[in-house]
């Protein structure tokens, strides 16, 4: 089955994260000034408002904020409720909204807020891979 949901277009700030995606690497943007990361990539330091950034490549490993198993989605999405939405809080700081695979959304007292995950990438086309995060096993 293709990808059928929406496929971001990288762009001029974004374009490093993008193309990290592709190989399977997470690229986060970080401030030279007060040496934060942030998500998502903008020309300007959230914290700080520099605009001197640097990419760097990120563990990819992150917890479990919070999440949500989603019952109602539109487009291809409907396709695949229920599935379970989550903020992850990155081992380099900041918080990333994503869709949490390798759970099952019907047994959500398995899911634990504060639980290891990682990330890992699906192809969407030849030129965007889309972020994902999962379990790590025990």
């Amino acid at each position: 089955m293709s990808y059928d949901k929406p496929i971001p277009t990288p762009g001029l700030h974004t374009a490093p994260f993008w193309d990290g995606a592709k190989v399977g690497k997470l690229m986060l943007p970080r401030c030279i000034d007060c040496n934060r990361v942030h998500w998502y990539p903008r020309h300007l330091c959230p914290w700080c408002h520099s605009n001197r950034l640097e990419w760097i490549e990120a563990s990819g490993e992150g917890t479990l904020y919070s999440f949500a198993v989603q019952y109602t989605a539109f487009g291809g999405w409907s396709r695949e409720i229920p599935f379970v939405s989550a903020y992850i809080d990155l081992k380099e700081g900041d918080r990333m909204l994503t869709v949490l695979r390798g759970v099952d959304p019907a047994a959500p007292e398995q899911i634990r807020v504060g639980m290891p995950v990682r990330i890992f990438f699906e192809p969407a086309d030849d030129n965007v891979h889309i972020p994902f995060w999962r379990p790590i096993e025990d």
